[in-house]
């Protein structure tokens, strides 16, 4: 059984940027956390952790790549098969994000607005010397990004049903099964079929305040 070792919040965003800033070049996180984790809000620090060392860092909240509500929707609101595969645009975060940034040494902010299902109308940046992005959001892992480093944030179900919204607690059994399937894929070593299933660094984080760490060193 993997060693899982506590850190404090602060020791957690600052091996994360350690290991980001090792890189040069332009460098994409994921954090990959469901939203009762509040993965934009870790990514953030992290970001603003990498900035106090002098590099670019700036984040990417999934819900800004959302597929319109017509694709999402399309088996009503609380489909859980559908926010596990439909919800999210993953392949608009690779052209987008990470292959732009990587090859073009630009990057689309923010794609759809979620709130008034419309195009979020934002034009790319320019990417800055040794550009560091920050993607987070929820089961980014599995979906064959190429990542640089990749951090896992998970909850027990108990967790979960304690900090979801209640209007969203139906999004929790998509979210076990994606995790279920990733840890699956992993033992198995299925990694032609799970690209990117394993997490360089995972995390309990039941309590965010008390995280737990497993980190992958090869």
């Amino acid at each position: 059984m993997p060693a899982f070792t506590p850190l404090t919040p602060e020791a957690l965003t600052a091996s994360v940027a350690d290991r980001a800033e090792a890189l040069t070049g332009s460098v994409c996180i994921a954090v990959s956390a469901p939203d009762a984790a509040d993965p934009v809000e870790f990514a953030q620090r992290v970001a603003t952790e990498l900035r106090t060392r002098g590099r670019a860092a700036d984040v990417v909240d999934l819900h800004d790549f959302v597929r319109p509500a017509s694709l999402r929707l399309e088996h009503g609101r609380t489909d859980p098969y559908s926010y596990r595969h439909d919800w999210f645009d993953y392949a608009a975060v690779d052209r987008e994000v990470l292959h732009a940034v990587h090859e073009h040494r630009r990057w689309l902010p923010r794609l759809w607005d979620e709130r008034t299902d419309r195009s979020a109308r934002e034009r790319p940046r320019r990417a800055a010397e040794d550009q560091i992005l920050v993607v987070a959001g929820p089961m980014l892992l599995g979906r064959g990004l190429d990542f640089d480093v990749t951090v896992v944030l998970t909850m027990s179900r108990g967790a979960l049903e304690r900090r979801t919204r209640p209007e969203d607690h139906w999004t929790i059994d998509a979210v076990l099964e994606h995790d279920a399937v990733l840890e699956h894929a992993v033992l198995e070593h299925a990694v032609l079929e799970h690209a990117g299933a394993d997490a360089d660094v995972l995390v309990r984080y039941d309590h965010p305040t008390r995280p737990a760490v497993r980190t992958r060193s090869d």
